[in-house]
């Protein structure tokens, strides 16, 4: 897909009529980000609105070699430039899907509890191609309760690792647990698209050990449900453990 063409796409499926203002939300994040430590993670307030990077963290260049000013002053489209090309088109698909399923299936009072994650290769200073795993969490809405303001952070997972596009929109619940509301791979279909919403959850708190007793209490069903999902996720995904399937997951982050 052409970069000229990216723009219009892009501000469809965020298109909005009401631009609120959040700059005292912007300056507390902006003081935070001086104690952060270097990482491979970075973070961004992104307007979808006028397109810019209303803030930028001083991660961003330590992680991609891009200078934050440049960034800031290009704006959305010079970031969308150094995305892959072959990506460009499947990353529209996973932003417009999600905004569809948003709108859709989300009621509008659980809307500030919604969390989304998509993916793309992205080219770093050096003109190389990099993994991107991007996490974004709304911070504002417009007047029909459309998200438009965003706390995005940004995985650097390196370039070795061929990932799948794919999209994922996660709600928090009342015990504050996040539970997997959408998936869909938009890369070629792997075994991996088997896995149910619910057996994502499960899995993305297994690998942080979590019991099965500890595991229902999150989600909110009984201990012999999660047990069941245990033993239908080895058997999808043709394996024997779950240190086995810790072991997958290094090799494959998009499993959740």
């Amino acid at each position: 897909m052409e970069i000229h063409n990216v723009r219009s796409h892009y501000k469809e499926i965020f298109k909005s009529y009401y631009k609120p203002s959040l700059e005292q939300h912007i300056e507390k994040i902006i003081e935070l980000d001086t104690y952060l430590p270097y990482s491979s993670t970075f973070f961004c307030l992104t307007n979808t609105q006028n397109l810019s990077f209303e803030f930028i963290s001083k991660n961003m260049q330590a992680c991609l070699g891009i200078d934050a000013q440049l960034l800031k002053k290009q704006g959305m489209r010079y970031f969308w430039s150094r995305i892959h090309p072959e990506d460009l088109e499947l990353w529209l698909k996973a932003l417009n899907a999600l905004m569809e399923f948003t709108l859709a299936e989300i009621p509008i009072e659980l809307r500030k509890r919604m969390s989304y994650t998509w993916n793309y290769r992205f080219k770093n200073a050096e003109d190389q191609y990099v993994n991107i795993i991007q996490n974004t969490t709304p911070l504002e809405f417009d007047a029909n309760m459309k998200p438009i303001i965003g706390l995005a952070h940004y995985t650097v997972v390196g370039s070795k690792l061929p990932l799948p596009v794919t999209a994922t929109a996660k709600l928090l619940n009342t015990k504050n647990e996040y539970e997997t509301k959408y998936y869909n791979n938009f890369s070629q279909k792997l075994l991996t698209d088997g896995i149910s919403n619910r057996e994502r959850d499960i899995i993305r708190l297994l690998v942080l050990n979590y019991s099965s007793k500890d595991i229902a209490d999150k989600l909110d069903i009984s201990s012999n449900t999660v047990d069941t999902h245990r033993r239908n996720i080895l058997k999808k995904l043709h394996i024997s453990s779950t240190g086995e399937l810790i072991g997958m997951l290094k090799m494959n982050k998009t499993i959740i």
